[in-house]
């Protein structure tokens, strides 16, 4: 099992962007927490999908009870809207 920085951290690796794990309620789950499992995914998702496609795929159904928020390179959450690609884009350009 892994704690909540290790899952932010291994998708960030995989996926190509950061994101905050987050209580059903919104609030921030402090990072220290353990008992997820470890991140499924070895490729990260193709760049066309949306943030909110990639949440109801690969987020959801590997962290029932838990919410995700994808942040941009400046930390700034990101619309479910946007292209995965856009998002990684972001990362590039610092």
């Amino acid at each position: 099992m892994s704690s909540i920085a290790n899952v932010e951290r291994k998708i960030r690796r995989i996926e190509g962007f950061r994101v905050r794990i987050l209580h059903l309620t919104g609030a921030d789950v402090r990072g220290d927490r353990e008992g997820l499992p470890q991140y499924g995914y070895h490729r990260a998702s193709e760049n066309d999908i949306t943030v909110e496609t990639w949440k109801a795929q690969r987020f959801r159904p590997s962290y029932p009870g838990f919410e995700v928020d994808v942040v941009d390179a400046r930390r700034n959450s990101v619309q479910g809207n946007t292209k995965l690609g856009t998002v990684r884009e972001t990362y590039q350009r610092k």
